[in-house]
C-alpha cells in the first residue's frame, strides 16, 4: 500500500516547515534511515531520513514549497502500485502526528476529530451561501464538516474570514495555510474584516506594512518579521511570561587568563577566543557543582551527567543557540574548534536539528561590542544563561592594596523553578574561579 510521507515535526514549537532541497527522485528507492530532504525551518537545515522503505512515487511538494507540520511532501510506492493507488492515498483520512492544540473555542455544534482539527458546522443562512457562491469557492460550502488546521482556524478568527468560503487544498479536502493565502492574495476580506491584531500574524506582508504604515512617519519603512524573527519573539515572550528569572553578578579579574591565551595562541594551531576559556569555566563549575546540572519539567526535574553548553550566535536573521556537547571532556582547543564550526554553520544556515536541541545552560557574549554588563533571558527549556561582558581595566582591592586589573563582570540569568539562590550563588563563584584560574579547569 503507498505511503503519505508527512511534513516532520522537526523542531520544537514550529507549525510550518520548507523543503530545502530534496535528495531523492521519482523512482528512487529508499531504505528506512535514507535521507529523502533537507528540511528549513525557522532556524535550521534538517536532513530528514525515511521511516519506511519504497519506491518515490511522487513529490507532492517542489523545492521551495512550504507546508505544515503534517502536510503530506511525498508518497512512497510498492511494486506494481500506479498513480491511482498514489491519489487514493493521498485522499485517505490516515491521521499524521497530531498538530499543536487548537485555539478555537468550540461551540456546542463544533467538534474535535482524532487529529486535532477543529471541525465547524458551516453557516446554513441564506447570505453564507451567496457569499461562498458568489466568490466560486463552492467546495467548503457545500460540506456539511469543514476540516481546517489550527494554525488555519486560528488565523481565519483574527481577520474575521468565514472558512465556509475558502476551498481546502489539502488531504481529504482539509484547509491549510496555503488556502488562506491564496484567499487573501485574490483580496476576498475587506479592510473592515481584518481585525486590529492581525499585525501579529505571519500571513499577508502586505498587510503588515499597511497596518504598521500608519505608525510610520518621515520616510520611516516597515520591514516584514522574518520566520526566525518571529521564532525568537515567541520563544523569548514564552520565557518571560513563564519562567521566573532571578539574576546574579559576578566580576571576575581575567589578567591571568588573557595572559594564559596569548601563550597558548603563540604556537596552537586553532586559536583560542576568550569565550572559549570560559566555556571551560562553565564545564568546570558544573562538575564542582553538579546539582545545577538540571532543567525543570512539570514531573520533575531532569539531571545531566554530561555537560551541554549552547552558544548563543548572531546572524543577520537573529540569533541562534547550538549546542556544544560534553564539554566537560573536551580540551580547550576542541572548545574552540568546534565552537567556531557551529558558528559557521549556525551564519550560513546549516546547522542539523540535534544541534539546536539540548542543553542546560546558555553563554552569550556580547564583550567584543564593548558591552561592559548586561542580564539575558532564558532559553527555554534550558535553566540559565550566563551574560558576559567586555573585559575593562578597573581598580581592584588585593590584600588591602588597590591594584590595576582587568575585569569581566557576567551576569546569570537563573530559572527559580529548577535552582535555588543559594546553589546558583554556589555555582556562579565556582565559575568565577575557573575563569580566573583557567589553569585548574584545564589540566
Amino acid at each position: 500500500m503507498a505511503t503519505v510521507v508527512r511534513m516532520p515535526s522537526v523542531l520544537a514549537g514550529a507549525t510550518e516547515a520548507a523543503i530545502a532541497n530534496w535528495l531523492v527522485a521519482p523512482g528512487d528507492t529508499v531504505s528506512a534511515g535514507t535521507p529523502i530532504a533537507e528540511i528549513e525551518t525557522e532556524k535550521a537545515l534538517v536532513e530528514y531520513a525515511a521511516e519506511e522503505a519504497g519506491v518515490v512515487g511522487r513529490l507532492v511538494l517542489r523545492a521551495g514549497d512550504s507546508g505544515e507540520i503534517g502536510d503530506p511532501i511525498a508518497v512512497l510506492v510498492a511494486a506494481g502500485e500506479t498513480e491511482s493507488d498514489i491519489d487514493a492515498a493521498l485522499g485517505a483520512t490516515a491521521a499524521p502526528a497530531p498538530p499543536p492544540a487548537p485555539t478555537h473555542v468550540r461551540a456546542p455544534n463544533d467538534t474535535v476529530s482524532a487529529r486535532g482539527e477543529v471541525s465547524v458546522s458551516a453557516p446554513q443562512t441564506a447570505p453564507a451561501a451567496h457569499a461562498a457562491g458568489s466568490n466560486g469557492h463552492h467546495g467548503a460550502a457545500q460540506r456539511g464538516r469543514i476540516f481546517a488546521s489550527p494554525l488555519v482556524r486560528k488565523l481565519a478568527g483574527e481577520r474575521g474570514i468565514d472558512l465556509a468560503e475558502l476551498a481546502g487544498t489539502g488531504p481529504n479536502g482539509r484547509i491549510v495555510r496555503r488556502d488562506l493565502e491564496r484567499y487573501l492574495a485574490a483580496g476576498s476580506v475587506g479592510p473592515a474584516q481584518v481585525q486590529p491584531d492581525a499585525v501579529s500574524s505571519p500571513l499577508a506582508a502586505d498587510e503588515v506594512a499597511t497596518e504598521a504604515g500608519a505608525l510610520a512617519t518621515d520616510g520611516a519603512t516597515v520591514v516584514p518579521h522574518t520566520p526566525m524573527r518571529r521564532a525568537i519573539a515567541r520563544r523569548l515572550s514564552q520565557s518571560k511570561t513563564t519562567v521566573p528569572h532571578f539574576y546574579l553578578t559576578t566580576e571576575c579579574v581575567v589578567d591571568g587568563m588573557l595572559a594564559l591565551r596569548a601563550r597558548v595562541n603563540e604556537t596552537s594551531p586553532v586559536k583560542v577566543s576568550v569565550n572559549d576559556f570560559v566555556i571551560a569555566a562553565v564545564a568546570a563549575a558544573f562538575g564542582d557543582v553538579p546539582d545545577a546540572n538540571v532543567t525543570w519539567t512539570d514531573e520533575g526535574l531532569l539531571t545531566y551527567r554530561s555537560v551541554d553548553i549552547s552558544i548563543a550566535v548572531a546572524t543577520d536573521g537573529g540569533l541562534v543557540t547550538p549546542v556544544l556537547r560534553g564539554v566537560e571532556a573536551k580540551r580547550l582547543s576542541a572548545i574552540a574548534r568546534e565552537s567556531a564550526a557551529l558558528a559557521e554553520r549556525a551564519r550560513d544556515r546549516r546547522l542539523r536539528q540535534h544541534e539546536l536541541e539540548g542543553g542546560t545552560l546558555t553563554v552569550s557574549n556580547l564583550g567584543m561590542y564593548g558591552t561592559a554588563e548586561f542580564s539575558a533571558i532564558i532559553n527555554p527549556p534550558q535553566s540559565g544563561v550566563l551574560a558576559v561582558g567586555a573585559a575593562r581595566p578597573q581598580p581592584v582591592v588585593v590584600d588591602g592594596a588597590v591594584v590595576p586589573a582587568t575585569v569581566i563582570r557576567c551576569t546569570l540569568s537563573v530559572d527559580h523553578r529548577a535552582i535555588d539562590g543559594a546553589l546558583a550563588a554556589r555555582w556562579l563563584a565556582a565559575f568565577t574561579v575557573h575563569l580566573e584560574n583557567p589553569l585548574g579547569a584545564l589540566i
